[in-house]
């Protein structure tokens, strides 16, 4: 993979995990503030969203290697 290619898929994964961080900041902010389980569940439900795309970006810059 070009080097630039991998520099732009490590810098989704830096905006990715900022959001995830984000999202989790706002979960927390909305259950203490006791807001309907509803909203807090697809807050969650993006949440784990945003995981899954860094998991699969990663995937793609560090190839499973078969031993």
């Amino acid at each position: 993979m070009p080097d630039q290619d991998q520099a732009e898929l490590r810098l989704t994964i830096a905006r990715l995990r900022q959001e995830h961080e984000d999202y989790d900041v706002a979960i927390n902010a909305m259950i203490q503030t006791g807001c309907d389980a509803l909203r807090i569940q697809r807050m969650k439900k993006k949440k784990l969203a945003i995981k899954d795309k860094i998991t699969k970006i990663e995937d793609q810059i560090i190839p499973d290697i078969i031993a």
